[in-house]
């Protein structure tokens, strides 16, 4: 098994390859020929068009099979962007690439420095070599949006513009045709075997307020150019939450639209079924420089004590089985440990930013220090934006340095802290003694 550095390549074996990029990504792939360019608009493989000849696409994970790619084709180039519209790929963990064989065996890893400004990062490439085929590492990062990719690329991209009749300005008021929204949604859930949702006045109050200034700017985004995110709006609006989920969308002109269009793909339609979502709140605005209809919908838990302590202790449980797993002792959670690591996710919230070093300065060992933990050796990983301890434990294993962490034999004790709110949604600190 190889780790990867950008321009660091290995050799692939005959048959089918897989790559997969757990975490809030999409991945897409763009089957070309030596010229870097497809052979039609069928060559561009994402979440709308998941399939080509030699290339499937099921969630997460892209397969890749050589030998049935179309005529002429010498290159596969995987990129990703974030799975919300508008979100930053520096407000998201690194995405960690694993390259596994049709036996299941992994034959690469490959985690590329964090993007900063950039929306889409081409990850990796599939290329021949005479009669054989190799994988690069790229990490290359491209600040046009995922349809700015496949212009370059050649894939013919249409814009829709406004219908003629539509009227300028923005009508800050949800739209009349949102009602019977929570009748069809909670109907959809029944059909996937989820509870209903219940409508929460704050979460509608934030929805609506992100969904005007959507429309104001006439664009999808998380944040908009205010300098909000959705996820500020819900906290600001009153609403302390466990876990929360998202829809932005334009174009649905009525709830029964809105929601076939969230049933249509894998990835919206898991949030819309989510069966941990207890709370909705949604409101649609039309009008803008597009005259379109602009959409939020907010799906969440809300924080309570028992709810935090459950889900930290799930990280706890998920991190020693991993241990277990590679023969290591378990961790056992230390509450100076847990008050540091709860405190610094606190802080990353309260003060916006996402580093191991506060903005006074503060360190990993600091803090432990500062709480009154007696460990002298300290670790941290930070994570952002997952929704589950399950997510959040997968994105650490598939990164080498956060997996380290995880699987250092000189550690004994763990803490683990979770907030919600700020850019990314949530905010995930591990701080690890020993």
């Amino acid at each position: 098994m190889s780790e990867l550095v950008p321009g660091g390549n290995v050799p692939l074996p005959s048959g089918p390859v897989t790559i997969r990029v757990p975490g809030a990504f999409d991945v897409s792939a763009l089957v070309t020929d030596d010229g870097g360019k497809v052979g039609g608009d069928g060559d561009f493989v994402f979440y709308n068009q998941p399939e080509a000849p030699g290339a499937r696409l099921r969630d997460d994970t892209l397969t890749v099979d050589p030998a049935r790619l179309r005529a002429g084709a010498t290159r596969v180039t995987v990129a990703v962007s974030p799975a919300e519209p508008g979100t930053a790929l520096s407000a998201l963990p690194a995405p960690a690439l694993q390259v596994t064989d049709a036996g299941g065996r992994t034959l690469a890893r490959f985690t590329p420095p964090r993007p900063r400004q950039e929306t889409v990062l081409l990850l990796a490439e599939f290329y021949r070599r005479g009669d054989r085929w190799k994988l690069r590492a790229l990490g290359q990062g491209y600040s046009d949006g995922l349809a700015g990719l496949a212009r370059d690329f050649g894939v013919e991209v249409v814009d829709e513009t406004p219908a003629p009749d539509r009227p300028p300005g923005l009508s800050p008021a949800p739209a009349p045709a949102a009602a019977g929204f929570l009748e069809l949604v909670n109907s959809a859930r029944a059909a996937a075997g989820s509870p209903p949702v219940s409508a929460d006045p704050r979460l509608a109050g934030a929805a609506r307020d992100h969904a005007a200034a959507m429309a104001a700017a006439g664009a999808l985004s998380v944040e908009t150019r205010d300098g909000v995110s959705v996820h500020q709006r819900v906290v600001s609006a009153g609403y302390a939450y466990l876990t929360v989920g998202e829809h932005l969308v334009s174009g649905p002109r009525t709830p029964a639209e809105f929601v076939a269009y969230c049933l249509r793909a894998e990835r919206t339609r898991r949030t819309l079924h989510d069966a941990a979502f207890t709370h909705a709140g949604w409101g649609c605005v039309t009008g803008g420089p597009s005259g379109d209809t602009y959409w939020t919908a907010l799906w969440a838990v809300p924080l309570t004590p028992a709810g935090l302590a459950r889900t930290t202790a799930d990280v706890v449980g998920l991190t020693n089985r991993e241990r277990t797993r590679a023969g290591l002792r378990p961790l056992a959670a230390d509450p100076r440990l847990t008050a540091a690591a709860q405190a610094h996710s606190a802080d990353m919230v309260a003060r916006d930013f996402y580093s191991h070093t506060g903005p006074d300065g503060s360190r990993p060992w600091d803090r432990a220090a500062a709480a009154g933990a007696p460990q002298r050796t300290i670790g941290e990983n930070i994570a952002c934006g997952q929704r589950s301890p399950a997510d959040v434990v997968e994105g650490w294993m598939n990164s080498p340095g956060h997996r380290a962490n995880i699987l250092k034999p000189e550690f004994t004790h763990i803490g683990v802290g979770l907030a919600g709110g700020g850019r990314a949604g949530t905010y995930w600190t591990q701080l690890f003694g020993g």
